[in-house]
């Protein structure tokens, strides 16, 4: 890790035994697990915001009356 920032963060003591026993168990240091977690809930925010920004369009989509893949096709054509 080349640019390593360290960071103290408090952790209620039942999370705490819980991400230590994850680490031992996969063979990782606690920084790992800690990293791991924040990387998929960073995945996850970015998966929301996906489907977010995918119903809008999607609500916008139906709004023109563009239901299917032709439609979007005959529309795109104009």
């Amino acid at each position: 890790m080349s640019n390593a920032v360290k960071k103290t963060i408090s952790l209620p003591a039942s999370l705490a035994r819980e991400a230590e026993a994850l680490a031992a168990a996969e063979g990782k240091t606690l920084s790992a697990v800690i990293q791991d977690a924040l990387r998929q809930a960073r995945i996850g925010r970015r998966r929301e915001e996906l489907r977010s920004i995918q119903g809008y369009w999607s609500g916008k989509a139906r709004d023109q009356g563009l239901l299917t893949e032709e439609d979007l096709e005959r529309y795109l054509a104009r």
